[in-house]
């Protein structure tokens, strides 16, 4: 009893991956076929990491279009990638996406232009943080960051342990023993 080859188009690509599909159709011949005669299987599956690591630092990371590939067809999947991780840090960041309204988009792709994700907290609250630094952070943002910075750590999003203190627009906000109070100027 021999095993049915797996077939290699997009029908066959996982529902998760079916957005993608239209990819397939830009892949050069040699790379449809993973195994030649003389290539063991580890050489195999090291040319289709590689490969892989090219398209996705294309897709994410400004990565230069790997051969094969459609340049049209890839930027279009990288915008569509891009405006997904937009929504993820406006859900994450909703008082920051809401004081940038139409603006948004494009600042946060310049904000993460060139670099791969690191998740939707993380790129929002440098978005904020670059914000800030330029006085280009409103109000509404300044406490959502301040109430951020007072609450989790910045590399990892864990909680802080230690009380700690950030200034608003109008006061400052604290945090101690993992409750966080907004103190207000009179």
């Amino acid at each position: 009893m021999t095993a049915e080859p797996r077939s290699s188009t997009p029908a066959s690509l996982a529902p998760e991956y079916a957005s993608l599909a239209f990819l397939h159709a830009s892949l050069a011949p040699e790379y449809t076929n993973l195994a030649s005669e003389h290539a063991t299987p580890a050489d195999a599956a090291a040319d289709l990491a590689a490969r892989q690591a090219e398209l996705v630092a294309a897709l994410v990371a400004s990565g230069p279009v790997p051969a094969g590939f459609d340049p049209d067809r890839l930027a279009v999947a990288r915008r569509a990638l891009l405006r997904k991780r937009a929504g993820e840090a406006a859900a994450v960041w909703p008082l920051l996406a809401a004081s940038l309204g139409r603006a948004w988009p494009d600042a946060f792709a310049a904000s993460v232009a060139g670099r791969a994700p690191l998740g939707a907290l993380r790129d929002g609250w440098d978005l904020a943080r670059e914000l800030s630094r330029r006085g280009e952070l409103g109000d509404t943002a300044a406490v959502e960051l301040a109430e951020r910075e007072v609450s989790l750590r910045h590399r990892d999003g864990r909680p802080r342990r230690l009380p700690a203190i950030r200034r608003r627009p109008d006061g400052a906000v604290v945090q101690i023993g993992g409750r966080v109070h907004h103190l207000a100027r009179r």
